[in-house]
């Protein structure tokens, strides 16, 4: 169960303000110790303790169960970060990504222990949200971009991406591969990204869909162009792949089945009207990827899942 919001729980991000501080003891991996152990001088180095709060942050797409539930990139609405926040938490994700600001970060951390990733595709603005406690941070979520006409190239990415490794070599970096490039271009961009150190490859596609049937077949149209990214970039590297835009309750369990270690969900939370729906949107989805194989696929969903990339 996660912290309530009247008695917040320390975050892993909290915890790396403190090089004093065991983080490993911090997150419950070991047993408090009953008597005085001499550490060494690398036992609790700025890098060490990074090195083990990536590795908490990363514990679930290892795991291959991954949800972070998305507030969105230029939504700096104080009281709707709130709900979708505490949606996250009560709901059963695992992360909470919102826009790149400072005070928004103290937001979330003042209402979940869960680890909070922030998007921009500015790298220089992550700074000041790292510092205020955001343990992960997000090149991506450009659907807002796309509305105004603004596209990105592999260069662009490539050179977000490693200004922000620059900037900050030792946070968890995860970057969106622009669902405007075709599949094979996505495949190696991806590819590129993964030599420079990117920890999450993150897919979108969900904007650019447009769904002819009603009900569940329509929502299965919409998330084709995500879930054909997953299968086709998660086949290409060994990082973990996140699959959002566009996904809902039906087709979150395919994205693990197409070869994703966790699931992005945006719209279909923090579009709604109020936070008890938003609970139980995430609690839906949750609960469906809690019956997701552990498998990648199985023959036929392969099959089925390379004529949904052939036909994109």
């Amino acid at each position: 169960m996660h912290s309530s919001i009247c008695s917040p729980i320390s975050s892993p991000s909290q915890l790396l303000l403190k090089p004093s501080h065991n983080l490993a003891m911090g997150f419950g991996l070991l047993p408090t110790p009953k008597f005085s152990v001499k550490k060494s001088p690398s036992s609790s180095s700025p890098k060490a303790l990074l090195s083990t709060a990536k590795e908490s942050v990363l514990k679930e797409f290892h795991e291959k169960r991954a949800l972070k539930i998305i507030s969105g990139l230029q939504n700096f609405d104080r009281d709707n970060v709130a709900s979708v926040v505490t949606a996250a938490d009560k709901g059963g994700a695992t992360h909470v990504d919102i826009a790149c600001d400072p005070e928004l970060v103290k937001l979330a951390l003042s209402l979940t222990s869960l680890p909070v990733c922030v998007s921009s595709v500015d790298p220089a603005a992550f700074i000041a949200a790292v510092e205020a406690g955001a343990v992960m941070v997000e090149i991506g979520n450009y659907d807002s971009f796309y509305e105004k006409g603004v596209l990105f190239s592999p260069e662009k990415v490539l050179n977000l991406t490693k200004e922000t490794k620059r900037i900050l070599p030792s946070v968890t970096l995860s970057v969106t591969v622009p669902h405007t490039l075709s599949l094979p271009d996505q495949v190696k961009l991806a590819e590129l990204l993964e030599k420079e150190g990117v920890d999450i490859i993150q897919t979108e596609g969900g904007k650019c869909s447009n769904p002819s049937k009603p009900g569940v077949l329509g929502l299965i149209e919409k998330a084709t162009p995500t879930l054909a990214a997953a299968y086709s970039i998660s086949g290409a590297v060994k990082i973990p792949v996140m699959c959002s835009s566009g996904l809902s309750t039906v087709t979150a369990p395919m994205a693990i089945t197409a070869g994703a270690a966790g699931v992005g969900v945006g719209s279909a939370v923090n579009r709604l009207n109020d936070v008890v729906a938003m609970i139980a949107e995430v609690r839906s989805i949750a609960s469906s990827l809690g019956g997701a194989s552990a498998d990648r696929h199985s023959p036929y969903e392969e099959e089925t899942l390379r004529r949904l990339c052939n036909n994109m």
